[in-house]
């Protein structure tokens, strides 16, 4: 009798790893609490497949993407696409490094990029140009092809209630499973590393098909990044894309529920507009403020700008602390390994036959 596996979230990472297991021949059920997968962080982000440009002050984040960005074209080639030009600039005074240094670190992480001198649209403030092959991601594909590829895996709409470890299996609602996967980020239960609760707002544009991605780095910057819709563009800015810090993943959807009215969404547009203009001046002629976008991040505590993927096992539970969309298969690998492992456990007890076989040497 084949394995079974519980995946509670049906994001990126849930529903990847389902797939992966069903390939595996691994009996897996996959609990998302919404109607439809993607409907949280995995469905509201930048729509960004990263490379690793991002991430200047964290070499395994940069890692982990350069080498899932190729792998992630090669298992999803239909999930994402290219966009002709997309940029990474560095201001000439509010970037924490400088250009020089940041062409370096890219070129030392083996980075795919081409230096460019001028950009196709007015660009100001900056001190160096990286044109880079960063892709978009197509979510509502992504929604069809996992739909149709996990069929009955699927059970939408359910809210996980009850969990109950014990030394023969995991009850899920009082549903017996072999093993865990807690693809939340966190939601679900608090990972055993120090973590917060981040509410964030991205606003969408309407804007001309074919305009340049624009990612200022590296710092509190802030960046234009085009969607699946070629004239759907968001905006977005490490400075006032946070909307606030909570202890737990509850509070933060409270947050979200309660607090974040007009008012607020008006005075964050304004700020940020005022940033991006700062490097795009024509921004507010070229762009229509169309739709707000909200979500919540889980992001490790600290000063470090750390947004690695981490796997943590516990008993017969695992706990996913998502990286980037494209470090989906970090997290497979890791409970895959893990996995082959505990299959492998009852193999401790067999013996040598290596005296018997001795008889049958010549």
């Amino acid at each position: 009798m084949s394995h079974s596996v519980a995946i509670i979230g049906a994001g990126w990472y849930g529903c990847h790893i389902a797939a992966t297991l069903l390939n595996f021949g691994l009996s897996v059920k996959v609990f998302e609490r919404n109607r439809r997968i993607f409907h949280e962080a995995s469905g509201n982000n930048q729509f960004r497949l990263h490379m690793g440009f991002h991430y200047a002050r964290h070499h395994g984040t940069r890692v982990q993407s350069r080498d899932g960005y190729m792998r992630f074209i090669e298992r999803y080639p239909a999930l994402s696409g290219e966009i002709p030009n997309n940029i990474y600039a560095v201001p000439i005074r509010d970037s924490l490094v400088d250009f020089a240094t940041y062409k370096l670190i890219m070129t030392a992480t083996g980075l795919d990029f081409r230096e460019i001198e001028t950009a196709t649209v007015p660009l100001r403030g900056v001190s160096g140009m990286l044109l880079t092959p960063e892709r978009v991601l197509y979510i509502e594909r992504a929604r069809v092809y996992f739909a149709k590829r996990l069929g009955a895996s699927l059970e939408l709409g359910h809210a996980v209630e009850r969990i109950e470890e014990t030394e023969n299996g995991v009850f899920v609602d009082g549903e017996r499973y072999d093993f865990l996967i807690d693809a939340t980020w966190g939601h679900l239960k608090a990972p055993p590393i120090d973590v917060f609760y981040e509410p964030t707002l991205l606003l969408y544009y309407e804007g001309p098909i074919g305009y340049p991605a624009i990612t200022m780095v590296d710092g509190s910057l802030c960046s234009v990044y085009p969607t699946e819709d070629p004239s759907i563009y968001t905006l977005s800015s490490v400075t006032h894309t946070p909307l606030g810090k909570f202890a737990t993943g509850g509070e933060a959807r409270a947050f979200c529920q309660k607090e974040i009215s007009q008012d607020l969404v008006d005075r964050k547009r304004r700020l940020m507009e005022e940033q991006i203009s700062l490097y795009l001046p024509d921004f507010r002629d070229v762009f229509r403020y169309a739709a707000p976008q909200v979500s919540i991040k889980t992001k490790l505590i600290g000063v470090h700008d750390d947004r690695s993927c981490y796997v943590y096992q516990h008993g017969r539970s695992f706990n996913v602390m998502s990286g980037k969309i494209d470090t989906i298969f970090v997290a497979t690998e890791k409970i895959l390994s893990a996995l082959d492992a505990s299959f492998a456990g009852d193999l401790m007890q067999v013996s040598s036959t290596l005296k018997d076989d001795m008889t049958f040497i010549l």
